[in-house]
């Protein structure tokens, strides 16, 4: 049978996505977190005392669902909640948190490292500018 998806580039580009997506969901379980709980982490730690608008605004990620991804991860001992103007809260990594943020960055840049591996060498240097043409 013919198929002509392939020659699609949404499909492939969706196909590509959901599989990489579940091969990394599987590595980051190991450490008890999901895709959005790494990359909440991996932001406060390069932006200490971000709000939780600010995080909501970079990941694309709605304050209904926000709240309750913070709460895990409060709850969890990862992240804390400290003033700093008055009427605004700032997050920090707890050192536990510290501790999960790195191991988490291991995890995705050896699998960052694998992904790019399976791409052909000459594509590789546009593979970024590529798909970041694509959605910013």
């Amino acid at each position: 049978m013919d198929d002509p998806l392939p020659r699609l580039p949404g499909y492939s580009l969706r196909r590509a996505a959901h599989a990489t997506a579940a091969q990394l969901a599987v590595r980051l379980g190991e450490l008890d977190l999901r895709q959005v709980d790494a990359s909440v982490l991996i932001l406060i730690q390069g932006n200490p005392q971000v709000t939780a608008s600010a995080l909501g605004r970079q990941l694309d990620i709605q304050r209904a669902n926000m709240v309750p991804l913070l709460a895990r991860l409060e709850e969890r001992g990862l992240i804390a909640k400290e003033p700093i103007d008055g009427k605004s809260l700032g997050l920090s990594l707890t050192a536990e948190g510290e501790q999960l943020t790195t191991a988490a960055l291991q995890v995705i840049e050896t699998f960052e490292a694998e992904l790019l591996a399976r791409v052909p060498a000459p594509h590789r240097d546009h593979l970024l500018p590529a798909l970041d043409a694509l959605w910013r």
